[in-house]
């Protein structure tokens, strides 16, 4: 964050969610006092109490997916929390992350943040990691286009992957679509190659990467390439920027592996874009020199590279694109004056929330004082680390200002 920020690029942040999520266990079943449902899911359920512990909260790419006001009928930012129903660890998160982004987001007459999705057999969500917003750049202050990458048609899943599930389907993408309020003349829809998710592709994010009119992609990202592109080139104008990849220049295994497409994609105060990569691209001959090709082709916009270690969460499935979730904005109206300002952009947003130099201070030391310093499979079953962590998390929201936001704070998680 501090060195994206460096770059000129606003960013907020999300406080960590609660572990173990004593609220999951006892939806299973266990009671009695918190450290009893430790114990009982210890000796009879270990797997789901890993599953309680887990958190996939970083990746905020799946926290939602997000259309900004310009775009919306109602000119409101709307937002709608990923129900993540594939996966077990990941789907006991949409109703903190809800909480969360209602009290980052505060004011209700710009902001609308949406249950998630009800987790039907047809509806899986994945948010922002299978979204992207494109828009003219000489039109910037026109609606975009949102475009949405599912793996399956429920309805005809005769292309589907054969190893891996698909994650997204087109009902939910359709779905989320209409709740975004947003024109459908102006929403793409795509299907993943299967070929690709059975290579390890679970999310569109990991071949596609988008920014203002910019969209640097894998040549297999997609079924029925040339119609994607060109429906994309009709909708986004004159300006649409495709940067294509070919497989001999970089295979999706390669892809999968460096992660070049998961990078950030942004642009700075100058007007131009940087792809921050994560060092498995620098360190990758192939990918390199594709990163490198990129950067001199004067053609696109893309004009800096920078290499960032994110080593931790590369390991665990996700890379610098994974960490960002996009929120638009645009500067506030003042009734009184009907002017806009770029001062008052980050109006309605929790100032705590707000990443500067300070926070990052304030953050590092909140880190250091409370993680521990080491975790064995034994200790997510003891007490006194469920105590630890809510007086760290407690710290944390009366540093950042935040209202309560937790279950042992008193917040009820309703879900969708």
């Amino acid at each position: 964050m501090e060195a994206v920020a460096a770059l000129g690029v606003t960013q907020c942040f999300f406080p960590p969610q609660e572990r173990p999520a004593i609220w999951a266990l006892r939806e299973h079943g266990f009671t009695g006092p918190d450290a009893s449902v430790l114990a009982q899911a210890h000796a009879n359920k270990p797997h789901l109490l890993a599953q309680c512990c887990s958190s996939s909260f970083m990746w905020s790419a799946n926290a939602a997916t997000v259309a900004p006001a310009q775009d919306t009928r109602d000119q409101r930012t709307h937002v709608v929390v990923a129900n993540l129903k594939s996966m077990t660890h990941r789907a006991i998160e949409p109703p903190c992350t809800r909480a969360m982004l209602n009290a980052v987001f505060t004011d209700r007459e710009r902001f609308e943040i949406h249950h998630a999705l009800a987790a039907n057999a047809d509806m899986g969500d994945e948010g922002a990691a299978n979204h992207t917003r494109l828009f003219d750049v000489a039109h910037a202050n026109q609606p975009a286009m949102h475009f949405f990458v599912y793996g399956i048609d429920s309805a005809n899943p005769q292309l589907q992957p054969k190893i891996h599930p698909a994650r997204q389907t087109l009902q939910a993408s359709r779905r989320v679509a209409e709740v975004l309020q947003l024109d459908p003349a102006r929403c793409v829809f795509a299907q993943q190659n299967p070929e690709a998710i059975d290579q390890g592709v679970f999310h569109n994010d990991v071949v596609a990467v988008g920014n203002a009119s910019t969209l640097l992609y894998h040549q297999d990202a997609w079924l029925d390439h040339d119609r994607v592109i060109d429906s994309l080139a009709q909708r986004v104008g004159d300006s649409f920027c495709p940067i294509t990849v070919k497989r001999d220049e970089l295979t999706i295994a390669e892809a999968v592996t460096t992660y070049l497409f998961n990078s950030q994609l942004v642009t700075t105060p100058d007007g131009f874009m940087t792809l921050v990569c994560p060092s498995e691209v620098e360190h990758h001959a192939r990918a390199n020199a594709v990163a490198l090709r990129i950067q001199q082709d004067s053609r696109n916009s893309i004009s800096r590279i920078l290499y960032m270690d994110v080593r931790e969460s590369m390991r665990n499935g996700g890379g610098p694109a994974c960490l960002r979730l996009r929120v638009p904005l645009a500067p506030t109206t003042s009734h009184a004056t009907n002017q806009t300002s770029g001062a008052n952009i980050l109006t309605g947003v929790h100032k705590g929330c707000i990443f500067n130099t300070e926070r990052a201070a304030q953050l590092r030391a909140w880190i250091e004082r409370w993680y521990p310093e080491e975790l064995t499979p034994e200790d997510l079953a003891d007490p006194q680390l469920l105590i630890r962590n809510r007086d760290a998390l407690d710290a944390l929201t009366q540093q950042l200002g935040l209202a309560s936001i937790y279950p042992f704070q008193g917040v009820s998680l309703l879900k969708s």
